[in-house]
């Protein structure tokens, strides 16, 4: 990546960052709670991701956990606040959490959730709303949510955009755990490494990241976003494509135009690397 980083070293609101080479590393620093979190270091996570994603120089975010474990979802201290709060209130906490993941799943980075030891409720929440998930070999995920009689709504968009209806109602009603290996085989874990490579891993997925145009990735994560989500068909009917073929065909005819598309097709033809890439 590149010898320049910017490392504070101070963890504020049980989060830490650090930049280095356009990438940018968010690390959930509560070992001692298992990086469970709560309404500060939602806000606090949220806060991160936003100022990240309009900042030019970061194209891959890593999200991690220090300690054990990624992270073991929701803080029991929290977890009492909100069994005492009203409706109202516990509606207003919630809408804090929404806020995160949607940050995260519309970042317009690529987001890598690098995840280790467990990921629980609402960790295994985050590695759902990453563009990619990596797990280590014997980490253990759970939507557990039912088990204390409540429900994964909040995360719910995200998981069944990567694991699909059918698992999620497996996963969902048992509350029960997987492996890593599961996880992968349903779609929640895009690779499993050993613990010993997980580092390696999540460098060379950056370093791929970073071969790719900026912008092209944030657009990418648009148009997986609107075809998949039936976005697509009510902007095209809307702005008058017709159809989603008129708009995917207009997405990549701008695409091609572009600056940055000008840049890539042409060093491609002319056997260079394109400047984006390192």
């Amino acid at each position: 990546m590149s010898a320049s980083s910017n490392d504070d070293g101070i963890a504020e609101r049980g989060v830490r960052v650090s930049t280095e080479g356009g990438v940018a590393r968010i690390v959930l620093c509560r070992p001692e709670k298992r990086n469970a979190f709560d309404d500060q270091v939602i806000a606090r996570l949220t806060e991160v991701v936003d100022t990240l994603s309009n900042d030019a120089s970061v194209r891959v975010i890593v999200l991690e956990g220090e300690g054990k474990c990624f992270s073991a979802g929701a803080d029991l201290e929290w977890m009492r606040r909100m069994v005492t709060a009203d409706q109202e209130s516990n509606i207003t906490d919630a809408l804090g959490l929404a806020d995160l993941y949607e940050a995260l799943h519309c970042a317009p980075k690529a987001v890598i959730a690098k995840v280790h030891g467990a990921a629980l409720g609402g960790g295994a929440g985050l590695a759902a709303a990453a563009d990619i998930a990596v797990a280590a070999e014997g980490t253990i995920f759970g939507f557990t949510e039912a088990r204390l009689g409540i429900l994964p709504s909040v995360i719910s968009p995200y998981v069944l955009m990567k694991i699909g209806a059918g698992a999620a109602r497996r996963w969902f009603v048992t509350g029960a755990r997987m492996s890593a290996e599961e996880a992968h085989r349903i779609g929640l874990v895009h690779e499993v490494a050993p613990a010993d490579e997980l580092e390696a891993t999540v460098q060379r997925l950056c370093f791929e990241v970073l071969q790719c145009g900026p912008n092209s990735v944030a657009h990418c994560k648009e148009l997986v976003e609107d075809v998949v989500g039936g976005l697509a068909m009510a902007g095209a009917l809307e702005d008058g494509f017709g159809s989603v073929k008129s708009y995917t065909a207009t997405r990549i005819a701008e695409a091609r135009v572009s600056a940055e598309g000008q840049e890539g097709l042409n060093a491609f033809l002319d056997k260079r690397k394109p400047r984006w890439a390192p």
